[in-house]
């Protein structure tokens, strides 16, 4: 708007005016009171918008209006939540470059669908992403992020004091980058997954430091460059005093020296561990037993540190709950290329959060973790499936013995019931309910023990983890020298879960008017009529929440009264036909194809008749 032009036509009629009836001077207060009469201080007000991280501020003069802008400023402030008396790491991404996989790309139209990168971050249990961008050689990736590096807990007893270089320098956690790339189709790829030590910024004078990141592929690919990232850091509020690069590459390198000896050491604790393992059995030697396995930058480490007990805070209330919430990841194993077996990749858990979809290790190493957090005696099996293919799986051991197996990928469970071999032939032995034949080892974040029995059959398997005849442990002393949190540089920190940012409500809404239209316009193309029963859909919603009810938590409930409800809608002589179904995605038309496949769904949806009544229900959890 052309404020200033504004301003100044209503000064001069003003002066005019006021100087007309004889008065010799205007006070400030009198314009004020000009503008304000023709609205034009509200519309200023209204399209004043304040930039977010802006270190100097400045009030102009003490009017009525001023004061209104100072109001406004604060709020904005305190939506931010910054505290000046805490250190911040504000990182701005200024773009990428040398994506070449992208390299002929042209650029999409406007409002053409394309595939897109997403950056996510994770400092210090704070995790960002970044707005989706077109794929392309420069993808055109300008973010800022404001990450907090004191957190209210440090130095006990100084939380109000404001962390100096020396403090900073310090905290070894690392700022870890994935980039995800999510195509057409919403099927989303792992591109890259780094690890940034941020403490540069420490020993450059002015407090900021620009840098090119590259990042590498993930697997088989772990030592391909696939792109540069710009990145620029700067420390808020600046330091009063820097360190010297000296004293920064000092402090990395003990720290790098530090981790390859606590590496190199339970590296020769384990190859002698091995030794007396398959001095034991030779045969061990063909069992799976899982000590080391790599992360998608192609790096081993230990299983154990796969693993941490993680709280879900307020976002998950009940062990079954978090099985259900990991078995909605999508399952899929590594990308490989050309032939020749598995691939190998054990993704670092903000890998396989950000992807949301992974292979049965990631699974199983969320589950175990989550389950750890809610303080149950959790670990990891791995094993083989009834088909002899190698698989992991969750078990949980209570109390009183009870061993239970939680499946990640269906969160489906087990109860365990063991057969002795030496009971005679007669007698009755329990079938064995659960999809898994033989069991190689078993571990968690402290724990891990190699399974040597004389047959590792599951159904024979005796899980008292306290008879070294059955079992064979490693040292948790050893273990914890190298996947204790902070035991070691190279330990990918764990990130927080973060609730969902979906509208339950509103996406239902959206789906069901869309599936909606799709069942109008499909009986249309047959010559048929739609003729929606509004009071019946509502109806149909106790259904869905008893599905997902009974998914979380295996207990089915209020069928009666839904059974009832629907027999008071539907008029005498009528029949009532329904479909239920579920899906782990919000794509509409794809839902509605996979429906129109199952010959119950098509016989409802093409329903011929005189008093055809249609409903459709849609709730989104």
């Amino acid at each position: 708007m052309d404020i200033h032009g504004k301003v100044r036509g209503v000064l001069a009629e003003t002066v005019r005016d006021e100087l007309g009836l004889g008065q010799q001077n205007l006070s400030e207060e009198d314009l004020m009171r000009a503008l304000r009469r023709r609205g034009i201080i509200d519309d200023v007000m209204r399209d004043l918008s304040f930039v977010q991280d802006m270190p100097s501020r400045e009030v102009i003069s003490a009017t009525k209006a001023s004061k209104h802008f100072v109001e406004k400023e604060t709020a904005e402030l305190k939506k931010l939540n910054i505290d000046p008396t805490r250190r911040y790491l504000y990182m701005q991404i200024l773009g990428g470059k040398a994506f070449l996989e992208h390299l002929q790309e042209s650029e999409p139209l406007p409002g053409q669908i394309c595939s897109t990168f997403t950056l996510h971050l994770h400092f210090r249990n704070q995790r960002f992403h970044s707005k989706p961008v077109p794929c392309a050689c420069e993808p055109d990736l300008q973010e800022g992020f404001l990450l907090k590096v004191q957190m209210d807990h440090l130095g006990k007893g100084d939380g109000s004091k404001m962390v100096d270089a020396i403090t900073m320098l310090s905290i070894r956690d690392p700022v870890h980058m994935v980039l995800i790339k999510t195509d057409t189709s919403n099927e989303t790829t792992l591109v890259a997954s780094c690890f940034l030590d941020w403490r540069s910024v420490l020993s450059s004078p002015n407090g900021r430091t620009s840098s090119a990141v590259e990042l590498f592929g993930v697997g088989s690919e772990a030592k391909v460059l696939v792109g540069i990232l710009n990145i620029k850091l700067e420390l808020l509020p600046q330091l009063n005093q820097t360190l010297t690069q000296e004293v920064v590459n000092a402090q990395q390198t003990l720290e790098r020296q530090r981790t390859a000896e606590k590496e190199r050491l339970f590296l020769v604790y384990a190859k002698q561990w091995w030794r007396e393992f398959l001095q034991i059995r030779p045969s061990h030697n063909t069992k799976l037993v899982k000590i080391f396995a790599q992360d998608e930058n192609g790096v081993n480490r230990p299983v154990c540190s796969y693993i941490r007990p993680l709280r879900a805070g307020r976002l998950l209330d009940t062990p079954r709950q978090a099985a259900r919430f990991v078995s909605l990841f999508g399952f899929e194993k590594a990308p490989v290329i050309g032939g020749g077996g598995k691939q190998e990749q054990w993704c670092t858990l903000l890998s396989f959060l950000c992807r949301n979809k992974g292979d049965c290790e990631d699974h199983a190493n969320l589950l175990c973790s989550l389950l750890l957090g809610f303080g149950l005696n959790a670990y990891v099996c791995v094993g083989t499936t009834a088909k002899s293919v190698p698989h992991t799986w969750v078990m949980a051991c209570g109390t009183d013995g009870t061993i239970t197996f939680w499946n990640s990928i269906t969160g489906d469970r087990y109860i365990h019931k063991s057969n002795n071999p030496d009971d005679p032939p007669l007698l009755q032995q329990p079938k064995p309910t659960y999809p898994y034949r033989t069991i190689g080892c078993v571990f968690n974040h402290q724990s891990f023990f190699a399974n040597c029995q004389p047959l590792d059959a599951v159904e024979l398997c005796v899980f008292d983890f306290h008879d070294e005849s059955r079992w064979k442990a490693m040292s948790e002393e050893a273990i914890m020298t190298v996947c204790a949190q902070g035991s070691t540089t190279s330990l990918p920190p764990f990130p927080p879960l973060c609730a969902s940012t979906i509208d339950s409500a509103a996406a239902s809404n959206e789906i069901e008017l869309e599936i909606r239209n799709m069942v109008s316009e499909h009986r249309k193309d047959l010559g048929l009529a739609t003729v929606w029963d509004d009071h019946l859909s509502y109806l149909l919603s106790p259904a869905l929440s008893a599905y997902e009810m009974e998914r979380t938590t295996g207990i089915s409930c209020g069928n009666e009264e839904f059974q009832d409800a629907i027999r008071r809608a539907v008029p005498d002589g009528h029949t009532f036909k329904g479909f239920p179904i579920h899906f782990a995605h919000r794509n509409a038309r794809r839902a509605f194809c996979t429906c129109l496949r199952s010959p119950f769904c098509d016989e409802i949806i093409s329903c011929r008749g005189d008093h055809v009544r249609i409903a459709v229900r849609v709730r989104v959890f």
